[in-house]
């Protein structure tokens, strides 16, 4: 790492007027500790951050910093709150599910502190909205959960010169980090090539640890803070990982890779990510309701006129599943080690959670050859809502 990261970087807010008595009040706590004392809390104060997401690791971040006296949050979100979420989303609750993430989130935020002024951004981050939205912030905090968005914050905080914090939980497992293209490494000399689309899962399809997303969520808001105030030292150049299992911490170096060439644009991330490069073909696909005449028509479960072949993870497999489906997970498929138990002289219907996984195995499958192949549009949920649709009717 090089010498400047090892030191601390300058504040990266000028501080507002002075504090009120009721704030000096509210932040005691803050204003006592010598490093950060009524500047850092003022500092803190005149902050503007923006939070990529309400979700896991958005709930707790933006929790504490309306807690620490951050002065202006911003919160990107498109999405809605599900019962599944409030395992680890803990700025919702059991009456927000059903509405907007960013309604609850800001409603969370305004009865925990109401001087925080809140601006709610409900829209999908893309290249065409990232770089305006940006511009009004002085740090960004990537809580977002694909590879597409956090190149696409990276890029777009090193065109603006802005730092961002990220982290990214799966599991058992988090990390943390810095990125500043102005000062040291960016994502892109911890990644400098996306992983293969379907390498990696969601945790809404490979699972997380509820709490895990407090502990990173925490170090992320630790991070924010030293930046705006100027204390400590940060992790830029650094990456923490955190293994909850097994209670251990363990720390990477990050070095900048001259090599890399500079950011000059924004991109199709998905396209980089290969994310639009999974088969959109309706030709690919196959509806509920066929399944359902399929199904129906097959007989005795176990008749070799077709199979159905589930390719998410045994945890999801044994919550729901289709009647008369096989569990081959996408992993294996793409390892090829199950080749040889997926037959090439009969029909195979993949289906996951929302058909994106399914088409990753389509097109994995067709790479070694099979050709009598469809997937589910919609995965089990479009299964699920159909089916429980269609009880409702009769």
């Amino acid at each position: 790492m090089n010498a400047r990261n090892a030191t601390p970087l300058p504040p990266l807010v000028e501080p507002a007027a002075e504090l009120t008595p009721a704030e000096a009040e509210r932040y005691s706590r803050h204003v006592i500790i010598p490093e950060i004392g009524s500047l850092g809390q003022r500092r803190l104060k005149n902050a503007r951050v923006l939070v990529i997401g309400a979700g896991g690791l958005g709930s707790p971040v933006l929790l504490y910093l309306a807690a620490a006296g951050v002065g202006t949050i911003g919160i990107v979100d498109d999405d809605l709150v599900d019962a599944s979420n409030l395992q680890r989303q803990i700025i919702h609750d059991v009456s927000s599910v059903g509405g907007s993430k960013l309604a609850s989130a800001a409603r969370a935020l305004g009865e925990l502190d109401p001087a925080v002024t809140v601006r709610c951004h409900e829209l999908r981050l893309d290249s065409s909205t990232a770089l305006a939205l940006f511009a009004d912030y002085d740090l960004i905090i990537d809580g977002s959960d694909n590879f597409a968005t956090r190149y696409l914050v990276n890029d777009a905080a090193a065109l603006l010169g802005k730092p961002y914090v990220w982290g990214s939980v799966y599991r058992f497992e988090g990390q943390v980090s810095v990125f500043w293209e102005r000062h040291g490494p960016t994502y892109r000399d911890l990644f400098p090539e996306a992983p293969p689309a379907g390498a990696s899962l969601s945790c809404g399809e490979g699972g997380v640890l509820g709490m895990l997303c407090g502990v990173i969520g925490s170090m992320m808001v630790a991070e924010a803070v030293k930046l705006i105030t100027g204390v400590g030292r940060t992790l830029l150049g650094r990456v923490l990982l955190f293994d909850s299992q097994n209670a251990t911490w363990r720390e990477l170096t990050v070095r900048k890779d001259e090599s890399i060439a500079p950011i000059t644009e924004l991109i199709d991330y998905e396209l980089f990510c290969g994310v639009a490069a999974v088969p959109a073909s309706t030709d690919d696909e196959i509806g509920v309701h066929e399944l359902v005449a399929l199904l129906l028509t097959r007989g005795e479960i176990g008749d070799a006129n077709f199979e159905l072949i589930d390719v998410r993870e045994r945890g999801e497999h044994d919550l729901v599943a289709i009647p008369g489906s096989r569990l081959i997970t996408l992993d294996r498929i793409v390892s090829g080690e199950v080749l040889s138990e997926l037959p090439r002289d009969r029909d195979l219907v993949l289906y996951c959670k929302a058909g994106t996984r399914s088409a990753i195995a389509l097109a994995e499958l067709r790479s070694q050859g099979y050709t009598r192949m469809k997937h589910l549009s919609g995965g089990v949920l479009a299964w699920l809502h159909e089916t429980e649709s269609m009880r409702h009717q009769y």
